[in-house]
Formats: C-alpha cells, structure tokens, sequence
C-alpha cells in the first residue's frame, strides 16, 4: 500500500509526534509498504510540484529521526520554519499527497492532531485515516467534556471543576476542593502545562501557567495511588501497564526519557481489578464512540479504588510508549500493530 505516516504540526507533542512517524513508517516500511513520512505543517516542496514517484522514494521529507527532548517545543520558532505563507494548518502538497495515498497514518499528537478537525477534514477529501472520527476524537480530546460521558457510563472519574479564562479566581478557597490537587489544561496531551498543587500559592502559579496554554483549565483532586494504562483495540482491552515514575508524578519528562519510568505490563493486580480496568478501559472507549483503537489512563488509590483519568485517541509509538508493550505482552511485534491498525481503520471504509 502506498502510507502517509503524517506527524508534527504545532501542538506542545510535537516532538513526541515526530518520534512516532519515525518509529511507524521504519516499521511499515519493514512490512513492504511504500511509506512517506510527512510533517503536515512544513510538507514537502511546493505547491503544485509534481508528486509522481513520491511513495517510490520512500522519503521521510526532510524528517530527521531524534529522540524526545525533556520540554515541549518552542511553537514559534517552527512557524518561523515553514517557507511561503504559513496561513493554513497544512503545508505544501500535504492534502495532495495523502489523497494519492491509500491511507494516512495519523501520527499527530496533541491539539491539532486529536481535537477532530484534520479528521473531519480528510472526511471532506475523502482521505482514509488511522484511528476515530471526528466528532469522538473532539469530545476525547476535551477532558472535561469526556468526563461527563465517562459518568454518564457509571466509570468512576476524579471530582473536579473546570476554570475558563478570564474568568477564574486564583483563590484556592473558591473551589470547594482540598490540597493536593491537578491543575492541567483541558485539552492538553503528554501532561504538558500540568502541575501538582501543594500550597495556595503554587496553585495560583499552576493556573498561570496552564492558561498561557489553554483558556480553559480542570483543577482536580489528587488521587493518591498507583498509575495504569489500558488500550483497547475494536472494543477490547489490551494487559493493563502500570506506569511508575521513579521520581515525581508521570509528567512529559518522565513519559518521554528513556529510564525515568518503571513500566509493567501485565500490571501486578489483583485479577478482579485487572479484569474491572479493562472494563471499564472498553466502556470508556464506546461512551465517546471511539470506534478502533484508543488508550485509557487510569489512577488505582490507596483504597483500590479504581478512577479512569482520561481518553487517547491517538496514543503515543514512541520507543517508550505504552501501547506497544501492551501489543507485545500478547505477543504482537511493533510492526504487526501498525499494519493491525491500518487494517482495522481499513474497514470503516469497505
């Protein structure tokens, strides 16, 4: 098949996109595929070049393989990078290339990945794609909005409330919630911008900070405990991961460098909360309607409590990514699950 592997854009997880783009296509391309790894806001060349012979190239368009570095990226300077116009979101000959394609892998991650719209605008091209629809995508990709959904379904979330911008007080009295807590952006990925919250001053610190991203912002309770993971692959759940970082909670640091976290798969759990994490990673997946493949995190408390924190529809590939050691728990290699998930997506349009 000719692939678009398509990653980078202008979310905070833009490096952690491009690891996976360059993970997935090596991978496709072992499986025989003619990959093109494409950076859907710089492209390729310009507007209008003729395109024959790209997939016969194998090129990774300029895309150099590196590792994820310890912060996000700097969003302007990558603006700055892009030649011509950088009014749309889609740089030169994308659109292009991945309608000559017979599907597009979505290796974006973050805002502009999972929020919907690249979705529903491939649906107007008729550009076949990797994972959920538009409209599943944008509700997941909302933290505060899933949640609704999540309890709807009776899956036990963390109490919380949401903060809009500028219309919030930096007062942690006015919340109705207690020390420690979550401030994190609504929408964000990768836990870029978000902070745990011990005194009131650094609560007002972590609003300042998590609305330089985003103008909406959840404060959450701290749910004390042990971290999991669970994907779900056409409505079934993969081994449960724990995930253990060996200093601090699970943020981008400590999700993206190799040796900051301890990762166990399958989890070492009682088989009757195992068993409910999957459940509740499943019904997770078909309250938001996500209709291939997804990841669900969750939080497991001092109590055994179980509380499902939030959906990814486009879950990270990186070499310390959690769905291919669930894949490989069961015995599937990296490369069978990227052609597992093209094959699965196939059919929505078969």
């Amino acid at each position: 098949m000719k692939i678009v592997v398509l990653a980078g854009g202008l979310s905070t997880e833009r490096d952690v996109s491009l690891a996976t783009g360059h993970m997935v296509s090596s991978a496709l391309r072992e499986k025989g595929h003619q990959v093109l790894l494409l950076d859907v806001f710089l492209g390729i060349g310009q507007d209008g070049d003729c395109l024959d012979g790209m997939f016969d190239q194998g090129t990774s368009a300029g895309i150099q393989a590196r590792s994820v570095a310890e912060t996000a990226p700097d969003i302007e300077k990558i603006k700055a990078m892009r030649e011509g116009p950088s009014d749309s979101f889609f740089g030169p000959n994308v659109l292009a290339l991945c309608r000559i394609a017979d599907i597009v892998f979505m290796a974006l991650h973050g805002e502009n990945g999972e929020n919907g719209r690249v979705q529903a605008t491939f649906d107007l091209f008729g550009i076949r794609y990797t994972g959920s629809g538009y409209l599943s995508s944008a509700i997941a990709m909302n933290k505060h909005l899933s949640k609704r959904f999540f309890e709807t379904a009776r899956i036990p979330v963390p109490k919380g409330i949401l903060l809009k911008k500028p219309d919030y007080s930096a007062d942690f009295s006015d919340t109705g919630l207690a020390l420690p807590c979550i401030v994190k952006p609504c929408c964000g990925g990768s836990s870029v911008g978000i902070s745990l919250v011990h005194t009131p001053d650094e609560y007002a610190a972590a609003l300042s900070a998590a609305f330089q991203l985003e103008d909406e912002v959840i404060l959450e309770e701290y749910i004390q405990g042990r971290e999991f993971s669970v994907a779900v692959i056409e409505k079934k759940a993969l081994p449960v991961i724990e995930i253990a970082p060996k200093e601090g909670f699970y943020d981008y640091k400590n999700k993206y460098t190799p040796g900051c976290t301890v990762e166990t798969c399958p989890a070492d759990l009682p088989p009757n909360t195992f068993k409910q994490m999957q459940d509740y990673a499943v019904t997770a997946a078909e309250a938001l309607g996500l209709d291939t493949y997804a990841r669900m995190d969750f939080m497991l408390d001092m109590q055994n409590h179980i509380f499902c924190l939030e959906a990814n529809t486009l879950p990270g590939m990186t070499p310390t990514s959690l769905i291919p050691q669930e894949a490989k728990a069961i015995g599937m290699s990296f490369a069978d699950l990227c052609e597992h998930l093209i094959n699965i997506s196939l059919k929505k349009w078969q």
